[in-house]
């Protein structure tokens, strides 16, 4: 998730993404317009004696409103440092802290499969969140009644928080309280199975969730059940992929140098899309004297108009900025690589620098269909010439 980073703290960068700085008028004018009954819950739950005719008056609402918001934000700040400090203790590598539309995201590189090390990431935001609450409760207790205004963020912060961390336990996968039911059905079972079995709990939770958001017209519970939904359905995926292709490495499902086709750097464009219909690939790596120098695809060549492509040459169109992979690293790698950099195909480069073969989505996706149904590395190997696709 992107966007634009405002900081960072213990190493971890810290970003807004756009639809926070949307989201965050947006509450301030809800707690701004329900200071009344905000006030009635504090009195009622926490045992205050506010006044509402006080809070009501003037700018207060509104003032109210925007700092509880950006207090409540803060505190989902916290929740996300509460995952991603724990997670570094096991030396996992964490990207970033987004706060965006639906609260908080700790992105990390991988989540870990050890149960004992999810149990204690997930748990550990939901336990933040509550120390957040309870201090915030205690702030409020000390706080003369003088300041009214600071009692209703104190008491609005110490409630919510709480429920934040009560809401995040719910087994809506990959929410918290997800994330902590797979760690405990991986105690005793592959973790992809786990995977899939809390994904399709998560899914029938972000079901039930849109329902009642549907019916009592909460557009904020619809977004999210769609969200969960989802994150549910594509983490399930990710963690099928990662499964069948353990022990798979770049080597196994690449095509070779011996079989690769390549263009040369002063190829026209329209030479170019002639031999892309001709042998059915869409991108080539391009070569000067063997060496590999950039890498051309279908989507260059259509930028160039069609009375202009034989005045084009490839080294004119073509990407030098090379994303690669080696020939031992796993396949898993090479398709998070390919998901990052937005490409669909990578040259493999070896230790010293050769250009070895290249690996597209389209070998990986055969080498996935081929595992999943029943077989191997071993027949999924590139100098296998029963084995073609488009590429």
């Amino acid at each position: 998730m992107r966007g634009i980073r405002i900081g960072s703290a213990f190493g971890i960068p810290i970003q807004l993404n756009w639809t926070f700085l949307l989201i965050l008028p947006i509450f301030a004018w809800i707690i701004g317009g329900s200071v009344e009954q905000t006030t009635l819950l504090i009195n009622q739950v926490l045992g205050g004696t506010l006044d509402a005719a006080v809070l009501t008056t003037g700018n207060t609402p509104w003032i109210l409103g925007t700092a509880a918001a950006l207090g409540l934000f803060f505190g989902v700040l916290l929740h996300e440092f509460g995952h991603s400090l724990t997670a570094l203790r096991y030396d996992l590598e964490i990207e970033s802290i987004t706060l965006w539309l639906l609260g908080g995201v700790a992105s990390f590189k991988e989540m870990p499969e050890d149960w004992k090390q999810e149990f204690n990431i997930a748990i550990a935001g939901p336990i933040v969140s509550v120390l957040v609450g309870l201090v915030s409760y205690a702030a409020f207790v000390v706080t003369p009644d003088s300041l009214a205004e600071v009692q209703f963020v104190l008491g609005y912060l110490a409630f919510m928080n709480i429920a934040l961390a009560v809401f995040n336990m719910l087994p809506g996968f990959p929410m918290d309280g997800g994330r902590v039911l797979r760690a405990l059905l991986a105690r005793n079972q592959p973790h992809a199975k786990a995977t899939q079995q809390a994904a399709e709990v998560g899914k029938v939770f972000a079901f039930l969730m849109g329902i009642f958001g549907l019916f009592t017209f909460q557009l904020f519970l619809i977004l999210l059940a769609l969200f969960i939904y989802m994150a549910a359905s594509g983490e399930a995926q990710q963690s099928t992929l990662k499964a069948a292709f353990q022990d798979v490495t770049v080597r196994d499902i690449m095509t070779p140098k011996e079989q690769l086709k390549t263009v040369d750097r002063r190829t026209s464009v329209s030479e170019l899309m002639n031999r892309m219909f001709q042998e059915r690939h869409t991108g080539y790596p391009v070569l000067q004297d063997g060496e590999l120098v950039g890498m051309v695809a279908l989507e260059d060549a259509r930028s160039v108009r069609d009375v202009e492509r034989d005045a084009y040459l490839v080294e004119e169109i073509m990407s030098r900025d090379i994303t690669s992979v080696t020939p031992d690293a796993d396949a898993m790698l090479a398709l998070r690589t390919m998901q990052e950099s937005n490409v669909g195909r990578l040259p493999v480069i070896s230790v010293n620098g050769e250009l070895v073969g290249i690996v597209s989505r389209t070998d990986l996706m055969t080498a996935f269909n081929i595992i999943q149904s029943g077989g191997s590395a071993s027949l999924i190997r590139r100098d296998d010439p029963s084995i073609t696709s488009i590429r």
